[in-house]
């Protein structure tokens, strides 16, 4: 058995694939899950030291992934991976215990340097940039949806909305 297990959790079957090759190409023993049924034996199986977590599951918040994962094992390194990412998933992401927050797409040189970047960077650049609206409207939409579990109807109502409308907002950004 490889010292280096990865538990990979991503619903994009080709994606998956792709960085399981890559990282057992590395000297990783890669497993798979589509979803996060299954997680619980899954970790149990292989005993994950790293893992990858799609943050939007089909329907599912792969943020619980994260703490299915630490109490199984504290010690376990997560990246979690999105395709749209937000200020308010980063958040609750790191403090779930996850290792590193990435965004798509990301390669499996990132992937891997995430994994060992523990500490925070002190000398990050910091930008005076202001955020614009359509920005801070889409973090305050990706926050709500986070708080009820991706459930549309729901964040459409907290944010008074028609549904539809919301469905819209959210098509414009390739959720």
């Amino acid at each position: 058995m490889s010292d280096r297990r990865l538990l990979i959790i991503e619903d994009d079957a080709v994606l998956a694939r792709t960085l399981a090759r890559s990282f057992e190409r590395r000297g990783y023993q890669a497993v798979v899950l589509g979803s996060p049924t299954g997680l619980a034996e899954a970790a149990e199986q292989l005993q994950p030291t790293h893992a990858i977590i799609d943050l939007r599951l089909g329907g599912a918040s792969g943020l619980g992934c994260i703490r299915t994962l630490h109490e199984h094992d504290e010690g376990t390194r997560i990246v979690v991976l999105t395709g749209f990412a937000s200020i308010a998933t980063a958040v609750e992401a790191i403090k779930l215990g996850a290792t590193n927050y990435l965004t798509k797409p990301a390669n499996t040189d990132d992937i891997e340097a995430a994994f060992d970047k523990v500490d925070g960077d002190e000398d990050a650049n910091i930008t005076t940039r202001p955020t614009s609206i359509k920005t801070l409207e889409w973090e305050h939409i990706h926050q709500v949806l986070v708080e009820t579990d991706f459930n549309i109807s729901e964040a459409a109502r907290r944010l008074g909305l028609h549904r539809r409308t919301l469905v819209r907002k959210l098509e414009k950004r390739h959720i």
